[in-house]
């Protein structure tokens, strides 16, 4: 009797052996090409079935999940294995996950041909019956929240609020600025669960020199991505590290800092609450700094962020004060983001009818003439009949007759030699065709 316990003892050992050498051929072969690895394994777990039930204490040292059934991504034993385009099998809702992100297999990096999947029953079969000779408890389904792309954020975070050397900081932000850049649930996860994060993430730029322009574009597109998040526009904007760090940075750096600077404003200008926390600080300034002095894709986002905030009345007094109007006929002038700005002006001059001295001070109307005269363009025929028309407003306002009489030339004038204003008239009915009617009553009368 001693020696039959002998010699199924030594046939279990021989048995796992046998299966720790199948496993990885149907794991990385993709099961196989013929299914003959799935039936052997099938084979070796049935007869360890056998031995191990007629050897109840073998039950009870605790078991290890071969590595073969454990999934990549989720790293648990898998539930529902499923098989991609790669010939690889993992768990069905991770690799889900995976593939709403991206187009290559997890374990191979390749790149595959189609996001289809399939359940592999003959994986699952062979998970199932080591479960039962183990009497291993494998959950039914899954339903816990994936962190897929998460797990690594606190230790990123790590490199980069205290770095073991600049280059491995910068790759870190790097690391970072792409994962963010990529999967949507990393922005909202950063922000809202792991504490501190924004601070943290900050805290080098508040007390460095700058000296690493890689690992400062890196942060501040980051910053970027995380405040396009519904979830993390307030989280973001209410940091006392954040706006002072963006102002700071729409006016220095290079020019990819200014423009995901710009961006970063522009993107929380849209939550209302963050309205007058923007206005109250230096960032209204460092928007109309990049207005006037910065590249057009920089300009674009500044111009977006100020539609967004010159609505409110108080912001849109604060802008023009900083000198807002200087700004925009400067870009103007010179025929950069000449639309936008039009459309900028235009929205400015018809709530505060004061900021229309300050644009013909500047000879704006000159400017907005020869756009008249040239555009190709209905939306900006429109904003600068707009701003025209405000400005003869103020014209008809003055109480000195002699300057009135003299401002109210300066449109007649136009009017005289090139019929600007009867082109806009005889137009098809709009904005445009109403105002220049208006405008010809005025000066013709």
């Amino acid at each position: 009797m001693a020696d039959s316990t002998a010699d199924e003892s030594t046939n279990a050992d021989t048995l796992w052996r046998e299966l720790h050498k199948v496993l990885p051929e149907i794991w990385y072969d993709g099961g196989g090409k013929d299914h003959c690895e799935i039936d052997e394994a099938i084979r070796i777990l049935t007869c360890l079935r056998k031995i191990e039930s007629k050897n109840p204490e073998s039950d009870i040292s605790p078991v290890e999940v071969p590595k073969e059934f454990i999934c990549t991504l989720s790293n648990k034993i898998m539930i529902e294995p499923m098989l991609i385009a790669s010939g690889q099998t993992f768990e069905k809702s991770y690799i889900l996950e995976w593939l709403k992100h991206e187009r290559t297999c997890p374990r191979t990096k390749q790149v595959l041909y189609h996001r289809f999947m399939i359940p592999n029953h003959l994986i699952n079969e062979v998970i199932k019956e080591w479960c039962l000779i183990h009497n291993f408890d494998r959950p039914k389904t899954s339903d816990e929240v994936i962190d897929l792309f998460t797990g690594d954020l606190e230790s990123l975070l790590q490199r980069i609020s205290s770095p073991s050397s600049v280059e491995d900081q910068t790759e870190a932000a790097k690391e970072l600025a792409l994962k963010a850049k990529r999967f949507s649930s990393v922005c909202v996860y950063f922000v809202a669960k792991i504490p501190d994060s924004i601070t943290r993430l900050l805290t080098p730029l508040s007390i460095s020199e700058d000296s690493n322009p890689e690992f400062l574009e890196n942060i501040v597109t980051a910053l970027h991505i995380f405040s396009t998040s519904e979830k993390n526009k307030t989280l973001v904007a209410e940091n006392p590290l954040v706006l002072p760090l963006l102002a700071k940075y729409m006016k220095q750096g290079t020019v990819l800092t200014r423009i995901h600077s710009a961006a970063t404003v522009n993107s929380l200008s849209y939550t209302d609450s963050n309205k007058i926390i923007i206005g109250n600080s230096e960032v209204l300034k460092a928007l109309i700094h990049v207005i006037e002095e910065g590249d057009s894709l920089a300009t674009s986002e500044a111009f977006s962020a100020l539609s967004n905030l010159c609505p409110v009345k108080e912001i849109s007094e604060k802008a023009v004060s900083e000198g807002l109007i200087r700004a925009a006929i400067k870009k103007i002038k010179a025929g950069s983001n000449v639309s936008m700005l039009l459309s900028l002006l235009a929205f400015v001059s018809t709530q505060n009818h004061q900021t229309t001295e300050e644009m013909d001070n500047l000879g704006l109307i000159y400017d907005l003439f020869s756009i008249l005269r040239n555009s190709n363009s209905l939306v900006n025929d429109e904003n600068a009949v707009v701003i025209v028309y405000n400005i003869c407003k103020s014209y008809k306002a003055l109480q000195n007759v002699v300057l009135r009489e003299e401002k109210r030339d300066v449109v007649l004038e136009e009017e005289n030699k090139h019929g600007t204003f009867t082109r806009l008239e005889n137009q098809e009915a709009g904005r445009a065709t109403s105002l220049a009617k208006r405008i010809l009553e005025w000066i013709l009368r």
